[in-house]
């Protein structure tokens, strides 16, 4: 089986969220470089991104952070999110199960595979934050996401872009693809990737060598 994380890797929306993150914490007086947000929060889940940003806001978040972060994020996933280019071929090419299995929530997972047309090719076989108590860099999505598909670990290849994620591919025991897209391939390759792809025809190229091997 494939699993292939969401943002960054099914969709392009890492670079649409981090913006908005960043401009919202320039309007509460905190300065943070785009890349700096990138190396804090990417990967995260929405529960140690709140962590992270009580932090830079001096331990609490306004009233109405959270609420005007989602709306500006989603008007910004309506007018310029796309899917990764070159990811529809990937998975047209594919030859075994494939699913996703994601740090955001299953709201997030839909709109944004919705709103990109993948939306349909994942049916039933999504995974989220939501379904479980630990979620990255812990293994416990990734062998949900097996255990429910009936793929074993060491069969198993996970394509991700974050540093997050690839350690929880190999806590799971699986085989990583690192998809240097945002993320520098050292730290990918630091967190424990077998490999890594800059782009989406060869991550085609490393899952069909994986057949032939």
């Amino acid at each position: 089986m494939v699993i292939f994380d969401c943002d960054g890797v099914l969709v392009d929306s890492e670079r649409l969220t981090h913006q908005v993150v960043v401009d919202m914490l320039a309007e509460h007086g905190v300065a943070l470089p785009f890349e700096e947000a990138v190396d804090r929060f990417i990967g995260m889940s929405m529960a140690n991104g709140l962590v992270q940003l009580k932090a830079l806001l001096g331990g609490e978040l306004p009233a109405d952070f959270l609420p005007e972060m989602g709306r500006r994020t989603r008007a910004a996933f309506r007018a310029g999110l796309t899917s990764v280019p070159g990811v529809e071929a990937v998975l047209d090419g594919l030859h075994r199960p494939y699913c996703v299995a994601s740090n955001g929530n299953h709201a997030k997972v839909n709109f944004t595979l919705g709103h990109t047309g993948l939306l349909p090719r994942f049916a039933g076989r999504i995974f989220t934050a939501d379904d479980v108590q630990h979620p990255k860099p812990a293994p416990d999505l990734f062998l949900l996401a097996a255990r429910s598909l009936g793929a074993a670990p060491e069969r198993t290849t996970v394509v991700e872009d974050t540093p997050t994620g690839v350690t929880a591919a190999k806590a799971a025991g699986m085989r990583a693809i690192g998809f240097a897209a945002m993320t520098p391939a050292g730290r990918l390759q630091a967190a424990g990737a077998d490999a890594i792809a800059h782009d989406m025809a060869s991550v085609a190229r490393l899952l069909a060598a994986e057949r032939t091997a």
